[in-house]
């Protein structure tokens, strides 16, 4: 089957303030290059055909960088003039994803695994009667992140959304493949801006697990984001250049995050 693309990309990354201040967090710099770029080009290599972005933050920066001719034919982007949270995004834009695989990404994280083994897991290898395959990762502050309890088939059976000492430390990262009775259920559902909150509840005992052993970081805060410039980078292709790209090289945030580096190394 099909599998279309959401990347959520609207939030305005208030913990990253003053930095978030004048740029978008979902355009922060990884070791040079985007955020965001990094996550479209990944769904291109998987060939991954159509990818739809939402944007409300700093919207203008925003389409400038979507509106690039490399991304033609390729990503579509909606403008949300009021934030509609993450399930809201998915019941707006519904249309988009019916009938297909949905790979559900909130892209302002940063992620380097293997897509095509998580791919594959769901569309071949995940449990009997679950819809849907959420990655997880081992976290190092579980009472921050959306802690899981899985069953001998590692099925979710319950969840612990930002407790003190929760049981464990395999976290939800907001990563999921949607199988389209997931849709059906959003449709369904009363009240839905939170897909998290609001949309999985209701599937547990058929939402199965892949975990990511490579690197996935919530690069919300300044350090996350420092430390997140030492992480590998995953071989994609860069070449030919574009007018946004060298604009982009020499964007005054690169200067600030090293700054920062050289502050953070001496502190």
């Amino acid at each position: 089957m099909e599998i279309n693309a959401l990347l959520l990309a609207a939030g305005e990354g208030t913990r990253l303030r003053p930095l978030t201040l004048d740029w978008p967090k979902c355009l922060m710099p990884i070791n040079g290059r985007p955020l965001l770029e990094y996550w479209i080009l990944l769904l291109e290599q998987l060939r991954i055909q159509n990818i739809l972005v939402n944007t409300h933050y700093k919207k203008e920066i925003m389409k400038e960088f979507l509106d690039r001719e490399r991304f033609n034919g390729l990503v579509s982007y909606v403008y949300e003039s009021k934030f509609l949270g993450t399930g809201g995004t998915l019941l707006e834009n519904i249309d988009f994803f019916r009938d297909k695989i949905t790979l559900f990404i909130h892209a302002d994280n940063w992620c380097h695994c293997d897509f095509e083994a998580f791919i594959d897991f769901h569309s071949n290898h995940r449990p009997a009667n679950t819809i849907m395959t959420m990655m997880t990762f081992c976290t190092e502050t579980p009472s921050s992140c959306g802690i899981v309890e899985l069953d001998n088939e590692g099925i979710v059976q319950k969840f612990h959304e930002k407790i003190k000492n929760p049981p464990g430390n395999l976290a939800n990262a907001a990563i999921y493949l949607l199988e389209p009775e997931v849709l059906d259920l959003v449709q369904s559902l009363t009240t839905v801006s939170d897909f998290d909150l609001d949309v999985l509840p209701s599937l547990l005992g058929k939402i199965a697990t892949w975990e990511n052993t490579n690197i996935h970081r919530d690069i919300g805060t300044l350090n996350s984001l420092l430390e997140a410039q030492n992480d590998s980078v995953p071989a994609l292709d860069y070449s030919n250049p574009d007018e946004w790209q060298r604009d982009f090289e020499s964007n005054s945030i690169h200067r600030i995050l090293s700054t920062s580096k050289k502050v953070s190394k001496n502190i």
